[in-house]
């Protein structure tokens, strides 16, 4: 089973039914498995699942794919900072992070204030401040925890 397949069973095995779904982005199984993944403090597989409807996908919406990306991407880079501060690699990962905050809200930014049913304006805040807690620490203190991870849920028409 190549990688394309396995994200494919992941999300059937997350959202049940056909992860081959065409039709309204907001609802496609992989979009959706994405917030789960997120809210689940699973932002690798977020990525994961998300980078597979990019990469499949041929849409005007390639930045806004690639800036949700972009920002589990980062909090990966906090996650993985958190659970291993001294480590030799996972202890320099905020610096990371910050630059894929930075190019998570520059590719979104167009697409606020709402799209896809995703407050964009509130997702970008979320990703500002969890950037500015950062460099505003000089990069020394992350600001996520397991105990209080951010959760994203989609806006119901």
């Amino acid at each position: 089973m190549n990688k394309g397949e396995r994200i494919s069973q992941f999300v059937r095995d997350l959202e049940g039914g056909d992860a081959n779904f065409t039709g309204e982005i907001a609802s496609h199984p992989f979009y959706r498995a994405y917030f789960r993944c997120w809210n689940d403090q699973r932002y690798y597989e977020a990525h994961d699942v998300l980078e597979h409807l990019w990469l499949n996908t041929d849409t005007v919406d390639d930045n806004f794919f690639k800036g949700l990306i972009q920002a589990a991407g980062a909090f990966v880079h906090l996650q993985k900072n958190f659970e291993h501060p001294t480590h030799a690699k996972h202890s320099r990962r905020l610096r990371p992070a910050v630059r894929l905050f930075e190019l998570a809200e520059k590719n979104l930014g167009p697409f606020g204030p709402r799209h896809h049913a995703l407050d964009v304006t509130a997702f970008l805040d979320l990703l500002r401040a969890t950037r500015e807690k950062i460099t505003g620490s000089d990069f020394k203190t992350n600001p996520w925890s397991p105990a209080n991870p951010p959760k994203v849920l989609l806006i119901s028409h």
